[in-house]
């Protein structure tokens, strides 16, 4: 499969042959959704905790007595019911981690950017260098590219300059190919990777 190549000024810079087994892979929406799920979930610390009736401190005494005051029978402050009181069902820290094949982690990695191609959502750049970390360098290279919605360049190694310049848009992100998600992938509008990315994709699939 040959793919067309852009400079940072949108203009062609020739072609580059890919893998048709990364690049052409067939789309499978359902273990793309698994992998997001699980990578999602792995990126949570599950410390949350709140504390049940029985942990929160006080509560010995009975409040009022059981008959006679008109109101309902209560014995404890810290029943649920009241402010302050302990928490039914309270959630306590938890490992929500999920274990992801590393064969299904792959081919939910090629699907998911093999439909970016099917979409006309993936550029392919000769190279993605700032001569200076410059917010505007970076802003002009995605209008040149003609993108909208979000955009995540993908490189083979991290160029101080553009990253430092690319952080400053909201709608832009910068990530090297060996960690590139499958759902930074799915939660950008655009992809765009540059020639020697596609080449170390290639190696590592190897």
């Amino acid at each position: 499969m040959k793919l067309n190549v852009l400079n940072m000024s949108g203009k062609s810079a020739g072609t580059i042959e890919v893998s048709d087994a990364i690049f052409g892979a067939e789309y499978k929406e359902a273990l793309i959704h698994q992998v997001v799920v699980a990578q999602l979930a792995n990126k949570r610390q599950g410390t949350h905790a709140a504390l049940t009736r029985s942990e929160v401190r006080g509560g010995g005494a009975k409040i009022y007595r059981q008959k006679g005051t008109g109101r309902a029978r209560h014995s404890s402050i810290v029943a649920p019911i009241y402010v302050g009181g302990g928490v039914v069902f309270a959630k306590k820290p938890r490992d929500f981690s999920q274990k992801i094949n590393k064969n299904m982690k792959a081919a939910a990695f090629y699907s998911a950017l093999s439909e970016k191609i099917r979409q006309n959502e993936l550029t392919v750049l000769d190279n993605f260098s700032l001569a200076e970390a410059k917010t505007k360098l970076v802003a002009e290279t995605v209008d040149n590219l003609g993108l909208k919605g979000s955009v995540i360049f993908v490189v083979s190694e991290y160029d101080e300059a553009a990253l430092r310049a690319s952080r400053n848009i909201p709608t832009v992100s910068l990530a090297e190919s060996r960690q590139l998600s499958v759902y930074e992938i799915v939660s950008h509008k655009n992809v765009v990777i540059t020639a020697d990315a596609i080449k170390k994709i290639e190696e590592e699939a190897k």
